[in-house]
C-alpha cells in the first residue's frame, strides 16, 4: 500500500467541484486539527485509495482501498477541503461530479480512525457537501436547485443519525426570503470546528457566510468595500484571538476584519486609499446614521427556486 501511494502522491483526485469539474483537492487533502495527519483520497482506477498521512515525516498511519470513486470534498476554489469531523470521529467522502446537474448524490460515512465505511447515504438531486458540526452529527450540503443555473442553490442540513434532510434551508434568521448566492472563494473554520467561515463573491458585492454547524443558523456578513477588486480570487483567511477575529488578506495586506462575536465588519488597519476604515457593523436594529457616509445596499443575494430532494440510504 505505501508503495502504491508513493506512485500516485503526486497526481490529483477529482473533487466535488462546487460544481466545476476541473476544481481539485488533489494530493494536498485535508488536515486533521492539530495539524499532525493528513487525509488524501486518491483514485486508483475505479477504486480509491483513502490514508492518513503523518505530515512530518510522510508516513503513512493508516490507509484502505476502496472499491467505488470518491473523493474529499472541496468548498471553496482555493482548494479548501473538508469532510472531517472536529472531534476526529467521522470522515465524509463524496463521489466526484462530472457534470452538472447530476440526478442523484451519495456520501459515504467513514470512521475516520480505521477507515470502515459505516454507511452510504444517497440523495434525490445535485448536491455538494459544505460542512459539519464538530462530532459529525449534521452534515451541511449546498443543494442546487435550477438545472440552468449553478449559482441557484440554498444551504440544507442533513442529520447523519437518520439521513434525513430538514425540510427548512439554513438561512440567516435576519433575512429568512433571501436564499444565498454567490462562488465561495475561501474558507476558514474556528479552532472548535463549530463555525465554517466562506468568503463568497456574491451577485452584488462579496460577504463572508458564517454557518453556526452546531446551532443550524447562518449569518451574513458584507463586505461592501471589497466589491471590484481585481484580486478576489486571491484573498485568503486567517484566524486570531483564539478565533474570535476572522482577517480576510490580501497577500499580508489586512482588507476586512470580522468580530466574529459581534459580526461587525471594518476594513482592517490597512485600506487602499491611505484613508481611516470604515466600520460596517452588522446587527439587528442597528440604525445608519446618514453622517457616517454608510449606505444602505439592496440583496446581496437574488431569490432561487426550491426543488426539495428525498433521501435514501444504502
Amino acid at each position: 500500500m505505501v508503495a502504491v501511494l508513493a506512485g500516485i502522491v503526486a497526481g490529483t483526485a477529482q473533487a466535488d467541484g462546487l460544481p466545476v469539474v476541473d476544481n481539485q483537492v488533489g494530493a494536498d487533502g485535508l488536515i486533521a486539527p492539530g495539524g499532525e495527519h493528513r487525509f488524501v483520497a486518491l483514485p486508483v482506477g475505479k477504486n480509491t485509495v483513502i490514508a492518513r498521512i503523518e505530515r512530518g515525516s510522510g508516513i503513512v498511519r493508516q490507509s484502505r482501498v476502496l472499491g467505488e470513486p470518491l473523493t474529499i470534498p472541496a468548498v471553496a476554489y482555493d482548494g479548501s477541503a473538508a469532510g472531517l469531523a472536529a472531534d476526529g470521529s467521522s470522515l465524509v467522502l463524496i463521489v466526484p461530479r462530472f457534470s452538472f446537474p447530476r440526478a442523484t448524490t451519495t456520501f459515504a460515512f467513514l470512521n475516520a480512525r480505521t477507515f470502515a465505511v459505516r454507511r452510504r447515504l444517497t440523495l434525490t438531486g445535485d448536491f455538494s457537501f459544505d460542512a459539519m458540526s464538530p462530532d459529525g452529527r449534521w452534515l451541511y450540503l449546498i443543494q442546487y436547485t435550477s438545472a440552468a443555473d449553478p449559482l441557484q442553490y440554498r444551504v440544507r442540513a442533513l442529520d447523519s443519525v437518520t439521513g434525513k434532510l430538514l425540510q427548512k434551508p439554513i438561512v440567516d434568521p435576519r433575512e429568512p426570503g433571501e436564499a444565498m448566492n454567490g462562488i465561495p472563494l475561501t474558507r476558514a473554520m474556528s479552532p472548535d470546528g463549530r463555525w465554517a467561515y466562506t468568503l463568497y463573491d456574491g451577485t452584488e458585492h462579496p460577504f463572508v457566510h458564517a454557518l453556526d454547524t452546531t446551532g443550524r443558523s447562518a449569518r451574513c456578513i458584507d463586505l461592501h468595500w471589497l466589491h471590484g477588486r481585481k484580486d478576489l480570487w486571491q484573498l485568503r483567511f486567517s484566524m486570531s484571538d483564539g478565533g474570535r477575529e476572522l482577517t480576510v488578506r490580501s497577500g499580508k495586506k489586512t482588507v476586512a476584519v470580522v468580530d466574529t462575536r459581534t459580526f461587525a465588519a471594518t476594513t482592517g488597519v490597512e485600506s487602499d486609499d491611505g484613508r481611516s476604515p470604515w466600520v460596517f457593523v452588522v446587527g439587528i436594529g442597528l440604525l445608519l446614521a446618514p453622517a457616517a457616509g454608510l449606505y444602505v445596499v439592496g440583496s446581496r443575494r437574488r431569490a432561487a427556486s426550491t426543488s426539495f430532494g428525498g433521501a435514501t440510504s444504502a
